[in-house]
């Protein structure tokens, strides 16, 4: 796998895999080059040496390198590997104790960096709120959240049940709507209505609408009439009859509009204020009212309305937040930029974020760290050995190349001083 080069806190750049490969590759030549060299040296010297007194010196470096090499070197592959393939025992530690090293490394996160000292105290001193509020007033960044918030809300759309949906709101829709009685409630909203003389411009309304409408259509009102009249009652007293009865219609309708105490306005407050009382005490007005609810509301257009109702919602909803210049999207930009906002300036307000976001990181460490911690257990159970082995070899195997080219320079160094201090006591005892 190959990652893209990332910024870490200490601005430092994390390699990539292609690269931290490359770099071991490279660290194992040096150090297999080093080895090679003392080789060649000792092969040389040990060759010499009887003609040449000196390179009895040169020899013991090259021949302490040499073992210093290979000694680190099979150190080093005993790590990840058999070394040449053959099974010694205790080598391939990493694959053999994967699970132990998983457990290890999980109990060592779980105490070490997921306590609630730590965590806290970390949560504490950096100051969230003000700079997720400094962050979020950015225009930019807050149309970023918006973006992503809609395109989240729209797959949540998606991925809902249009029958599971159905079914919530038939459900709500009976418990809440059709299952309490109407009667009392429609009653209880009449009597403040009337009470408050509200029902006034209703009845203003129906007036001006009855005046207009006989004012447009004196024919109509006029065959309604003329009609219930016999039919020897000659055609002009018809007509006559008809405009004298639209005439005081339509005058008892105007006097009705401008009288706000007429008598007919009156009786119609009492009729109102009655109702009202008949739908909160009265059994037979609140069972006939249950009964028209019954029937207005069966089962299959309760469904029907939970469908229609759900049906426009969502697709209202998606368009909403499909469109990025919409009003939902619009006003929910303007709302995060206002929110960040204060969050920067309202140190009382981002005192307050802070806390809670302390106290949820501390619950939430408090009484789940040890499964948090258990994700790194349980992955590492996952890997297979051999991944294992080169996914750790691939982190620190360049670090471990230098094991050996210090192991080739302490041994050259330790094997100079051996055969000096060696020949200097034969020296001295001859």
């Amino acid at each position: 796998m190959v990652i893209d080069q990332t910024r870490v806190p200490t601005g430092r750049a994390v390699p990539s895999d292609a690269e931290r490969l490359a770099a071991l590759r490279r660290m194992k030549r040096v150090a297999t080059s080093l080895l090679v060299m003392a080789a060649a040296v000792f092969a040389v010297s040990f060759a010499l040496q009887d003609d040449i007194a000196w390179l009895g010196y040169v020899r013991a470096a090259a021949e302490g390198a040499m073992v210093g090499a290979i000694a680190d070197w099979f150190a080093v592959t005993a790590l990840f590997r058999h070394p040449l393939g053959i099974p010694i025992p205790h080598t391939a530690i990493i694959p053999k104790r994967k699970d132990e090293i998983g457990a290890t490394l999980g109990a060592f996160v779980e105490d070490e960096f997921l306590s609630e000292e730590v965590v806290v105290g970390k949560l504490a001193s950096v100051g969230i709120a003000r700079r997720l509020g400094g962050w979020l007033a950015e225009p930019a960044n807050a149309e970023r959240v918006t973006a992503e918030a809609a395109v989240a809300a729209r797959g949540v759309l998606t991925l809902l049940g249009d029958d599971d949906v159905e079914d919530v709101i038939e459900r709500l829709a009976r418990r809440h709507l059709f299952e309490p009685e109407w009667a009392p409630a429609i009653g209880r909203i009449g009597d403040r209505l009337v009470a408050a003389d509200q029902q006034r411009a209703a009845i203003d309304v129906v007036l001006e609408k009855a005046e207009a409408w006989l004012a447009a259509h004196p024919e109509a009102f006029g065959r309604m009439v003329s009609d219930r009249l016999p039919r020897w009652v000659p055609g002009f007293v018809d007509r006559l009859v008809d405009d004298r009865a639209h005439h005081e219609v339509l005058a008892f309708v105007r006097e009705v509009r401008a009288e706000p105490g007429h008598p007919l306005r009156l009786a119609i407050d009492r009729w109102l204020a009655e109702l009202a009382d008949d739908l909160q005490h009265d059994p037979a007005v609140i069972a006939r009212v249950e009964r028209l609810k019954a029937d207005l509301f069966d089962s299959p257009r309760v469904r029907e309305f939970a469908a229609e109702a759900w049906a426009s919602v969502k697709q209202t909803l998606d368009e909403a937040l499909a469109e990025p210049a919409g009003e939902l999207r619009t006003g929910l930009r303007s709302a995060v930029i206002e929110v960040g906002t204060r969050l920067a300036a309202d140190e009382a307000l981002a005192a307050k974020v802070d806390a809670w976001v302390v106290d949820a990181a501390a619950y939430v460490v408090r009484n789940y760290r040890h499964e948090i911690a258990g994700v790194i257990t349980e992955t590492v159970e996952r890997w297979d050995p051999r991944e294992t082995t080169e996914k750790l070899e691939l982190q620190v195997g360049r670090d471990l190349q230098f094991i050996r080219i210090n192991g080739t320079v302490v041994g050259a160094l330790a094997g100079l001083a051996i055969y000096t201090v060696a020949t200097g006591v034969h020296a001295l005892a001859v």
